[in-house]
């Protein structure tokens, strides 16, 4: 019984093993290399839909309740707080066994023999540099495996994955930039001819989503109320709007538990005292229909073709009928450039941290679909201009290696 190679990602889930001497990634969806880490719990039908079926399900309009980034949530007390979901009481953690529940079950289903073996990818950090923290999610990962009907489980280091990848077995050093939805990892190897060696590894709690939320604020939460000014319940004069509510708004993982009758009661509140009452009444209709979801799907989708050097517009029609608001690769650099710059600090430390002066790389191995911005490349260029970029497939480099180590580990 071979072992499974699993990539649970922030946004995107991947599984593989292998096939002669070569990483097969399996199908979880038809024609897909990678499955959107995606749930949708049909109000209707009491259905769950999974991946890309969940994504159109929130873009169709359907009643229900959308959930992404579920690995966000990984060591906090927010993953086992009781919720309704699909029309019971659940928690996170039991939604994310059965994420995972559904990628044993059509990995089974594709090769047609029973997966209970697994090695799973996991960020060298999950939230931040508390050791604790990081040892609680490492173990509510492993949990949620087990609950899903893996009994013999094993992990690897996302970048150690995406370095046995690259083929480094050269005798050189490279560095890992791998840049997921919600951790960006970095690791330096040296090649020693017929393997690799971790130098050394760190990671950030920093990724794909943090973009997405500080477009979302930057861009659009403006147009439904952010930085507004409301008028004093008593006396004279002015405050700015809170900024908590946005700020979840605009964050993929806290979504779902926003539209609440709190919420919308506070929003009335502040529009009844708003200079700019239009902008309170979109932020009402965003929490009434829940298109919160659609919206940040919106800047994510704009983020990805404003990164062509081509301009792009976040659009907003579900809000209101002809809202739009450009976005430009100016933008991108702009919003993210400090980002970015904590990105090429953090490998520039890694390199550090090794013992090694920057010269010393040969070459960089950019993995993680946030890894192709502009911003992020361009910074990390910038500090360590003397390596070649090495683009591995963005999105499958790191379960490609999963898949190799799963199979030295069965052939030990």
């Amino acid at each position: 019984m071979p072992r499974l190679a699993v990539d649970f990602g922030t946004s995107n889930t991947a599984a593989a093993l292998m096939a002669g001497n070569r990483p097969w990634p399996v199908p979880l969806e038809p024609g897909e290399a990678t499955l959107p880490t995606a749930l949708f719990f049909d109000s209707h039908t009491g259905a769950v839909l999974f991946g890309r079926r969940a994504v159109a399900a929130l873009i169709e309009g359907r009643e229900g309740r959308f959930l992404r980034a579920l690995k966000s949530v990984l060591g906090t007390p927010l993953l086992r707080e009781q919720r309704m979901i699909g029309g019971a009481r659940t928690t996170l953690l039991e939604v994310v066994a059965r994420f995972l529940t559904h990628v044993r079950t059509g990995a089974e289903a594709q090769v047609r023999m029973p997966l209970t073996a697994v090695l799973s990818g996991r960020p060298v950090i999950f939230r931040s540099r508390d050791e604790a923290e990081n040892a609680q999610a490492a173990r509510d990962l492993e949990e949620a495996y087990r609950m899903a009907g893996f009994t013999d489980i094993a992990f690897m280091a996302e970048p150690e994955a995406a370095a046995l990848a690259s083929g480094g077995a050269a005798r050189d050093f490279g560095l890992v930039v791998d840049i997921g939805g919600g951790t960006s990892d970095f690791t330096v190897f040296r090649g020693t001819g017929e393997a690799i060696e971790i130098v050394a590894s760190q990671g950030l709690k920093l990724g794909g989503t943090d973009f997405d939320r500080a477009l979302n604020i930057d861009r659009v939460m403006p147009l439904l109320g952010l930085g507004s000014q409301l008028r004093r319940e008593f006396g004279p004069g002015t405050t700015e709007a809170p900024r908590a509510l946005f700020n979840d708004l605009a964050t993929w993982e806290r979504i779902p538990f926003q539209y609440t009758p709190e919420n919308r009661r506070a929003v009335a509140q502040m529009a009844r005292l708003a200079e700019q009452p239009s902008l309170w009444a979109r932020l009402a209709d965003v929490l009434e229909l829940e298109l919160a979801h659609d919206i940040a799907h919106a800047v994510e989708g704009a983020k990805i073709a404003a990164n062509t050097g081509a301009g792009a517009a976040i659009g907003l029609t579900m809000v209101e009928r002809g809202l739009t608001v450009p976005l430009t690769s100016r933008d991108l650099g702009r919003v993210l450039g400090g980002f970015a710059e904590d990105i090429a600090a953090a490998a520039v430390e890694t390199v550090s941290q090794a013992g090694l002066p920057p010269q010393a790389l040969t070459r960089i191995v950019m993995v993680g679909g946030s890894s192709l911005l502009g911003p992020v490349e361009d910074a990390v260029r910038a500090r360590l201009p003397g390596a070649v970029l090495d683009r591995s497939d963005p999105f499958t480099a790191i379960v490609d290696g999963l898949a190799i180590a799963a199979a030295r580990m069965d052939a030990a």
